[in-house]
């Protein structure tokens, strides 16, 4: 999985199944997808089509039932719980619709928390890589601020730079202009665009707001189990 035109992202016969109650739910079955590296990617579907399954499987936070998953080189499907933890501290940024920043931590300190984890940073380290993504979402003079001092979209340009701080690879986004206004959810968007040609992160968008999805470089629905693209979607029911 290492050679040039190797897509970043590849799933193949990608399943995922889980217990619900008696029941068995498989929301992902044979799903074959292909991202290429700094690709802007967006996810649609109905609710319960999966979206946020593959949205986790592809950012290691759960693990597939079957087939494969490579992103960036590595076999997310062959890992152990302890192994995707430590290879999603590294390689990737999630970035959630509702922010989940730390209400009693300043902007500074919330963006900070990633790299406490790692023992091998100091704090002049640490305070040189928070102000370089403070400042890549535009966010430098708002640093001492915290959650309730800032507006919807400085919270989710905040949790933007938590997601960045480690400089990862990869960037995965849950609705992200879900909870936002238009001139909010524009800013998030024109973030991520920069985020993707300017500094070549790869990142794959779940949401359900078809404005929001034109503005990725490409726009897949899951439906039934198949991921197609938006030029495929004539006759498909939901």
């Amino acid at each position: 999985m290492t050679k040039k035109n190797t897509p970043f992202i590849r799933c193949r016969g990608l399943r995922k199944s889980y217990r619900k109650g008696a029941n068995t739910v498989t929301p992902l079955e044979n799903l074959d997808l292909d991202v290429a590296a700094g690709e802007f990617l967006a996810l649609m579907g109905p609710s319960g089509s999966g979206k946020t399954t593959l949205l986790n499987c592809i950012a290691g936070i759960d693990l597939p039932t079957a087939g494969e998953l490579w992103v960036g080189g590595h076999n997310l499907a062959g890992m152990d719980r302890g192994q995707l933890t430590s290879w999603r501290g590294r390689h990737c940024g999630y970035i959630f619709q509702l922010y989940h920043l730390v209400p009693i931590l300043s902007a500074f300190e919330n963006v900070e928390l990633p790299l406490l984890l790692d023992k091998e940073l100091d704090k002049a380290d640490r305070r040189r890589r928070v102000g370089t993504a403070l400042d890549l979402v535009g966010l430098s003079d708002r640093a001492s601020h915290f959650p309730t001092e800032l507006s919807g979209g400085q919270e989710q340009r905040v949790a933007i730079a938590r997601a960045i701080v480690t400089d990862p690879e990869l960037l995965v986004a849950d609705e992200p202009t879900g909870d936002l206004d238009s001139t909010a959810a524009r800013q998030i968007l024109d973030l991520l665009h920069r985020l993707s040609r300017e500094h070549g992160k790869t990142i794959v968008m779940v949401t359900h707001d078809p404005k929001a999805a034109g503005e990725a470089d490409r726009c897949l629905h899951l439906e039934k189990g198949r991921l197609l693209e938006a030029g495929q979607l004539e006759g498909v029911s939901a």
